[in-house]
C-alpha cells in the first residue's frame, strides 16, 4: 500500500513538520495510526503512537518514555486536509489539548491561545467553533467514564 505523507502545522508557534519519521501502521478511511520517534531528544518520553481520528477531530497520542512506560496520553484538537494529488494529510493543530495523566487526571491546555490566534488572524472564526466543539465533545467522551473504552477500542488497531 502506498501510504500517504503526512504534514503538521501549528500556529503557535508557526510550524509546518513533514512527519516523514511517523510509521503509518494502520489506515482507513476514518483513521490513521502511527508509530513515532521524537523529533528532537526530550528526557521526558522518546516515542509515541498516534491515532488520528479523522471524522471526530483527534489526535490522541500516547506518549513513551525511553523504558516503554507510559509517560502521559496527549490528545490534540486538530482539522485535516486530504491531497489526492499528493497523497499527503495535512493536519492543522487548532491549539486546544487534553492531557491525561497515568493516574487520570485531567489537564485541558492552550484554550488561551484561541482568542490569541484569533485576534492575530493565524486563524478564523470556523476553525475557533470548530476546535471548541471538538474539544466539547472530547470532554465529554473522558467525564463520561468513556475515555478508556475508547482506548480499548484504538489499541486493536496496533498490530502485534
Amino acid at each position: 500500500m502506498n501510504f500517504p505523507t503526512l504534514y503538521r502545522r501549528r500556529f503557535i508557534p508557526d510550524e509546518l513538520v513533514k512527519l516523514e519519521k511517523d510509521e503509518i501502521v494502520y489506515l482507513d478511511e476514518n483513521i490513521i495510526v502511527t508509530k513515532w520517534e521524537v523529533l528532537k531528544p526530550r528526557d521526558d518520553f522518546s516515542r509515541g503512537i498516534s491515532w488520528y481520528l479523522l471524522d471526530d477531530g483527534f489526535k490522541i497520542n500516547k506518549f513513551f518514555k525511553s523504558n516503554g512506560e507510559l509517560r502521559f496520553i496527549y490528545c490534540d484538537i486538530v482539522e485535516h486536509f486530504y491531497n489526492s494529488e499528493e497523497n499527503s494529510y495535512l493536519f492543522n493543530d487548532l491549539l486546544a489539548d487534553v492531557i491525561i495523566d497515568n493516574d487520570g487526571f485531567v489537564k485541558v491546555m492552550d484554550v488561551g491561545e484561541l482568542p490569541q490566534a484569533l485576534s492575530e488572524g493565524l486563524i478564523n472564526i470556523s476553525q475557533l467553533t470548530d476546535s471548541l466543539s471538538k474539544l466539547d465533545k472530547l470532554l465529554q467522551i473522558v467525564y463520561d467514564g468513556n475515555f478508556g473504552k475508547l482506548m480499548e477500542e484504538l489499541e486493536r488497531y496496533i498490530p502485534n
